[in-house]
């Protein structure tokens, strides 16, 4: 099992050397990665989950799934505009 860790490709040494990276699942990781650190990235910048304004971890969970909601709103509109042109 390999671990799901991007490998450090600046001057110094990584700890997720070639045997982890050469294959294919290791690709398909990073690229599945990147795709939910978006989707965390837009709720703290756009979406305001950075610092709630909500009190109570029921509030704060219902925020949570209502900015998802609103991202896959987003990305359903922005798929069905690639898919047209």
């Amino acid at each position: 099992m390999s671990p799901h860790v991007a490998q450090n490709t600046t001057n110094r040494r990584s700890a997720i050397d070639a045997r982890t990276t050469r294959h294919v699942g290791y690709s398909i990781s990073q690229q599945l990665r990147m795709r939910i650190e978006q989707v965390f990235g837009w709720g703290k910048t756009i979406g305001g989950l950075r610092r709630t304004r909500l009190r109570g971890l029921a509030r704060t969970r219902f925020g949570t799934y209502l900015i998802g909601a609103a991202y896959n709103l987003l990305r359903i509109t922005n798929l069905r505009r690639e898919l047209a042109t």
